[in-house]
């Protein structure tokens, strides 16, 4: 059974930071494109980034470029999201998944993390 556990969202003032963590189970981790994508009030999710499995090709949203870095520990089979330089727009649901998974039917997704970037 697919889980995908992710926290480290927050509060944070425009130009603070935020670490997300993203813990997953039930697939092969190892072995899977890992990617962020955050969900913003009145838009449709979207692709943040994404890291191959042995980090080798990583790409970023154009908005994000610069500002955040995406990382992985196949040991621990986690992925992590490293926001610096925050932005207002960047508010939203952040959630991770690996894309092959979101081929299924009815793909999973976690309970994601909020982000809140505000004064």
């Amino acid at each position: 059974q697919v889980q995908l556990v992710e926290s480290g969202g927050g509060l944070v003032q425009p130009g603070g930071s935020l670490r997300l963590s993203c813990v997953a189970s039930g697939f092969s981790f190892s072995t899977s494109v890992m990617s962020w994508y955050r969900q913003t009030p009145g838009k449709e999710r979207e692709l943040v980034a994404s890291v191959s499995i042995y980090s080798i090709q990583i790409n970023y949203v154009d908005s994000v470029k610069g500002r955040f870095t995406i990382s992985r520990v196949n040991a621990n089979n986690t992925v992590y999201l490293q926001m610096n330089s925050l932005k207002p727009e960047d508010t939203g649901v952040y959630y991770c998944n690996a894309p092959r998974l979101l081929l299924a039917p009815k793909p999973y997704w976690g309970q994601g993390t909020q982000a809140t970037v505000s004064s």
